[in-house]
């Protein structure tokens, strides 16, 4: 581990961190570089116990005695700034004093991430960052096995989904889905009942199929706007509701997969 006192914002090797609140930017430095932001130290605990690889660290003195714990035996750089320096750098406040550039590590198979899996959670299309990160943390909070994602949902490794998560997305064991149908079959093939979450008229209450829940569950939670796509109905071996009140039809997504994972989790035993 190498500390280098950083004095410039445009210092040349900080141009992982900088412009960071620029979505475009974003899209291109960190999914399509390798790498992904990892904030606070808690999140990069996570994420080195996870077997993560970081290729530098970005620190306020504050915070660098922490950060040397976690890194200690790491050949990795440490870059220590100013509050005022990082803020200029990533043109944010780094309010919990830390962000690491990671390596992105390479997905594993479905197969992999579902075997022996018996609560899975599947993300469709969820396009908003935060609520991937939330519904990971309520997966690893609540017993999930696993999460899937859709090839068109958010990133889990964007730095706003790490951070709701609370670093949760290296807990939890995740991946890619194919599109449908595939990833129905892939699904079957693993032995999982698929149940999805929706408004139907032949929906059966959560609390009822929770009572005879089948042995292994993928749980399929559709889109913040207009809820699973047909493939993903077609595909699906029971669709399930939430009983609402008060005229409201249904709940955020990240609240909605909390609330069913609750109902289906006490007779499953998370990894």
């Amino acid at each position: 581990m190498g500390i280098e006192r950083i004095e410039s914002a445009e210092d040349p090797r900080l141009a992982d961190y900088r412009d960071l609140t620029d979505v475009a930017l974003r899209r291109v430095l960190e999914p399509a570089g390798g790498l992904y932001m990892a904030e606070s130290e808690k999140v990069l605990a996570r994420a080195l116990a996870a077997g993560h690889r970081p290729r530098s660290v970005l620190v306020q003195e504050k915070w660098l005695a922490g950060a040397e714990r976690l890194l200690d035996g790491l050949d990795v750089p440490v870059y220590v700034a100013t509050s005022e320096v990082a803020e200029a750098i990533t043109g944010y406040t780094v309010h919990r004093g830390l962000l690491a550039a990671m390596h992105r590590p390479a997905l594993p198979s479905v197969a992999d991430v579902v075997a022996g899996a018996r609560l899975v959670l599947v993300l469709e299309d969820i396009v908003d960052h935060t609520n991937v990160g939330a519904a990971f943390r309520g997966a690893a909070g609540l017993g999930a096995d696993a999460v899937l994602v859709s090839p068109r949902c958010a990133d889990p490794l964007y730095r706003r989904s790490v951070r709701v998560s609370m670093g949760t997305v290296f807990q939890v064991p995740w991946t890619r889905l194919p599109e449908w149908p595939e990833a129905g079959a892939v699904l079957h093939d693993a032995g999982l009942h698929l149940a999805a979450l929706a408004l139907s008229d032949d929906a059966v209450p959560l609390d009822e199929f929770a009572a005879s829940r089948p042995d292994r569950i993928a749980l399929l939670m559709g889109s913040e706007g207009d809820g699973l796509s047909r493939r993903a109905l077609a595909a699906s071996d029971t669709v399930v509701t939430i009983p609402m009140a008060g005229g409201v039809d249904s709940l955020n997504v990240a609240a909605a997969s909390a609330v069913v994972l609750w109902a289906l989790a006490p007779r499953t035993s998370a990894r």
